[in-house]
């Protein structure tokens, strides 16, 4: 199982979260930092009772995070705009 990388916090940043988070109560639109993103990129909500469940059950992988944060940045924006609603077609 992959682990996340020190500093890297890509997603607390690129994705967005639509279920509340605290401080948060609408969520975070994507490209916006987590109000609980701590200088060093990690989540200060991590092994709290209020991280989201969307949070929760996040698990980093290759596919997700590549091999860079560089990467990971790409890739998940990149996955941010395929599902994103004004994306899809009818």
């Amino acid at each position: 199982m992959m682990e996340c990388r020190p500093g890297c916090g890509a997603c607390c940043t690129v994705i967005s979260i639509s279920s509340p988070i605290p401080g948060m109560p609408e969520g975070k639109p994507a490209g916006i930092p987590c109000l609980h993103l701590t200088a060093g990129n990690r989540c200060g909500l991590y092994g709290q009772p209020g991280r989201p469940e969307v949070c929760s059950s996040l698990r980093p992988s290759e596919d997700m995070c590549g091999s860079s944060d560089e990467e990971a940045y790409a890739i998940l924006k990149m996955w941010e705009e395929m599902t994103k609603p004004s994306a899809w077609q009818y």
